[in-house]
């Protein structure tokens, strides 16, 4: 169902693919948007369990593309380094495939939208995280990419150096 890897030698093990998930800050969401033009969009997330968590508004392109087909790919670029002299970059990135949903049950969409704020904001207390989720609780919808498919690649010279 999908492809392989065409330069195999350059893949990340799944480990490594999942540790490029979990440290990422953001990544670029692909869904199949309006009269059938791709649609990517920069976007927060989380990485927990085998599944990616997003926010959005209750509306919108995301949850209309979403609607119309739920498959998914979310990329996230771990290491980009330009080496002029070389006409290269020295990179790290990830793509993940699969299916997202919205997250309808509010108990489902609380721990979600916890784990998002824990991730971006760790020292934060649990009685100011709650007043903020509290207060954009009502416009707040929540997504679920389950992963289907994980493919890594970086630069040769980061397989050399044994660089993680």
């Amino acid at each position: 169902m999908f492809r392989e890897m065409r330069r195999g030698r350059q893949a990340l093990p799944k480990e490594m693919c999942e540790a490029v998930l979990s440290r990422g800050s953001h990544g670029v969401l692909a869904l199949a948007g309006d009269e059938g033009y791709p649609y990517a969009v920069p976007i927060s997330y989380v990485y927990e369990g085998g599944k990616l968590y997003f926010h959005c508004a209750r509306s919108g392109h995301k949850l209309d593309a979403i609607a119309r087909c739920p498959k998914a790919s979310f990329c996230v670029v771990d290491q980009d380094q330009v080496v002029p002299q070389e006409y290269t970059t020295y990179f790290r990135s990830v793509i993940a495939f699969g299916r997202i949903r919205v997250i309808g049950d509010d108990g489902e969409r609380r721990a979600a939208v916890e784990r998002l704020a824990l991730k971006y904001h760790p020292g934060d207390t649990r009685e100011n995280r709650n007043r903020y989720i509290d207060k954009e609780w009502a416009p707040l919808c929540m997504l679920e990419m389950t992963v289907e498919h994980l493919s890594g690649k970086q630069a040769t010279e980061l397989l050399q150096t044994g660089e993680k």
